[in-house]
């Protein structure tokens, strides 16, 4: 499969930087490659005839249960302390970040 749509290494970099990920010059080009047959696949799925099909936003037709919106403590202090490096009083505690 040959892209039609073909990204380039600067692209590549420009994409990079906005997702905060390291890339080295060595993987600009095999990233520029695969990001590129992304964007084919993409534009393939775009020759698909969905005339007829319905929107759907899963896989199924499940109905969520419903629950009274009720505000709790949740009766579990004990457990959800235990994750804590150090608590005092029922609440975690953290260093002072401010002077």
């Amino acid at each position: 499969m040959s892209p039609t749509f073909s990204i380039d290494t600067a692209t590549v970099r420009r994409i990079a930087t906005l997702a905060r990920i390291e890339v080295t010059d060595a993987e600009l080009s095999t990233w520029a490659e695969q990001l590129s047959g992304i964007m084919g696949w993409i534009e393939q799925l775009k020759e698909v005839n969905t005339d007829g099909v319905a929107p759907m936003s899963g896989g199924t037709d499940l109905k969520l249960t419903l629950r009274p919106d009720v505000v709790t403590d949740g009766d579990m202090v004990d457990q959800v302390l235990a994750n804590a490096t150090e608590a005092q009083d029922g609440f975690f505690t953290v260093p002072k970040m401010v002077e």
